[in-house]
């Protein structure tokens, strides 16, 4: 067994090194070449990052200073030369020799005077010296290419910059620091634990004691999978802290909706009068509430109307309406409006419990209570949008529909995490099929291979080429 268990253990490495090589044959040419790129916002400040990394960066460094580089890691002040000798500006060179740099090469920081001109022109005397102008994301991915960090570290980074709340920032630095990916090493480590137990059950069939049918293998294979949906928890939260929620106002003319905006926003976002149909395009704005990034839509009021541009108007709030996550259908109580007609008659295909809920809005100017309660099965709540009363519940009420309580621990997740554990949850459910209704080792370890294939790719041991593409094209130029 033990002899066994080294083979297949060596195997599985040896096809790793295969995948890997085969891998990073496509990038060998690429890491032949210097990049630079601008690394701060291009516009007006004190200080202006240009990045340089790569076999030459030290010699093109030096021939823009035209001056030997300081120390590893010792600041040092240089002029920076163009063609001609003349100085271009002066500032901040900063070397960091390979392996010990963000993306494992040879790289030079040059902190400069922050301006698009003479960023721009320091940038193309760089190229002029012999370095390749950065795509969006080449540095991160030369640093995930040279194993500085793995692929969910390498997201985290653009997780990190973008962050619309601190919950997110502080999750994405989880990420960054490597939290996500050893959970996720931990359940890859059990699932290949797993695999040598089914491997040596198929190549030692005559033994007397049949390996798939002793019940080890069922409990590894369960511990397998409660591990995974632990994991799903906890990312489905990082997932929200990432991408937020959707939320959409909808209602008729003049029933609170943008009051309601201005209120959840905390400052006068939208023009509120008792003019019907003051609001005719869909605002967008970006709150945090209880720590969950929202994005919040306020629509043209909903009713029939002549006015071409009004009815433009109600037609992008219905489009909005069929995107939500959670559409807030705000009404008025001094109206007696029977809220769900108007849902009926507008969005009646989307009208769903889980997606929605009721705002009875101006509970102030009635004798009814700020409260939640439900209407004909679906959620319902009194508010008074500008005396802020029932504000507070609604806030509640909305994260609670996102499911939102993250831990202390949570980690950022995207939404291609989610799946990758779903796919991989999907083949341990296979696995278990086989194992217990089949008893067909082969086919069970096909499914756990496949499930590990799954799981690998969140962190980049099983990653396509369109994917990694896909992921570090959306980062910023200079990162």
């Amino acid at each position: 067994m033990v002899i066994l268990g080294g083979f297949f253990f060596g195997y599985h490495l040896g096809f790793l090194f295969n995948m890997t090589l085969s891998f990073l044959g496509e990038f060998k040419m690429q890491y032949q070449t210097t990049i630079a790129a601008i690394a701060t916002p291009l516009g007006r400040g004190g200080v202006g990052v240009i990045r340089l990394s790569g076999p030459k960066a030290y010699e093109i460094a030096e021939q823009l200073t035209q001056k030997s580089l300081p120390a590893a890691r010792m600041a040092g002040f240089r002029q920076f030369c163009d063609a001609d000798g003349s100085v271009m500006d002066e500032g901040i060179v900063l070397c960091f020799p390979n392996p010990h740099s963000f993306t494992g090469e040879d790289a030079v920081e040059l902190q400069g005077h922050g301006g698009p001109v003479i960023q721009n022109a320091l940038l193309a005397r760089l190229l002029d010296l012999g370095a390749t102008a950065a795509k969006a994301g080449e540095f991160s991915m030369r640093a995930f290419e040279n194993g500085k960090m793995d692929l969910v570290q390498a997201e985290a980074i653009a997780d990190l910059i973008d962050a619309t709340s601190q919950a997110a920032a502080r999750s994405a630095v989880r990420s960054l620091q490597g939290v996500f990916s050893t959970k996720i090493n931990t359940v890859l480590e059990k699932l290949i634990h797993l695999r040598l137990h089914v491997e040596a059950a198929i190549d030692f069939p005559e033994e007397e004691i049949d390996f798939l049918a002793d019940g080890k293998i069922l409990a590894l294979l369960d511990d397998v999978q409660d591990s995974v949906k632990v994991v799903q928890q906890s990312a489905r939260q990082g997932q929200l802290l990432r991408e937020g929620l959707q939320v959409v106002i909808a209602g008729k003319p003049n029933a609170g909706k943008s009051s309601l905006l201005n209120t959840l926003a905390g400052h006068e976002r939208a023009i509120v009068t008792d003019i019907a149909g003051t609001t005719r395009d869909v605002l967008h704005e970006k709150i945090s509430l209880n720590g969950l990034p929202i994005t919040l839509t306020d629509t043209a009021g909903l009713r029939e109307t002549g006015d071409l541009v009004e009815q433009e108007g109600i037609r992008r709030a219905i489009k909005e309406i069929e995107q939500a996550d959670l559409l807030l259908l705000v009404y008025d109580l001094n109206q007696g409006d029977e809220p769900l007609q108007l849902a009926q008659r507008y969005f009646a295909d989307h009208l769903e419990p889980k997606r929605l809920l009721l705002i009875g809005n101006k509970c102030d100017l009635t004798d009814q209570a700020a409260e939640l309660s439900d209407y004909q099965g679906f959620r319902h709540i009194r508010v008074s949008a500008k005396q802020d009363m029932g504000v507070q519940a609604l806030i509640d009420a909305i994260t609670a529909h996102a499911g939102f309580q993250p831990e202390e621990d949570t980690f950022i997740a995207r939404t291609r995490h989610l799946d990758a554990m779903k796919r991989t949850q999907h083949y341990l459910s296979e696995a278990r099929e086989q194992l217990v209704v089949f008893n067909a080792g082969e086919l069970v370890a096909e499914s756990l291979r496949l499930a590990q294939n799954a799981l690998g790719e969140i962190t980049g041991d099983f990653s396509a080429d369109d994917l990694l593409g896909k992921i570090f094209g959306s980062f910023c130029i200079g990162k």
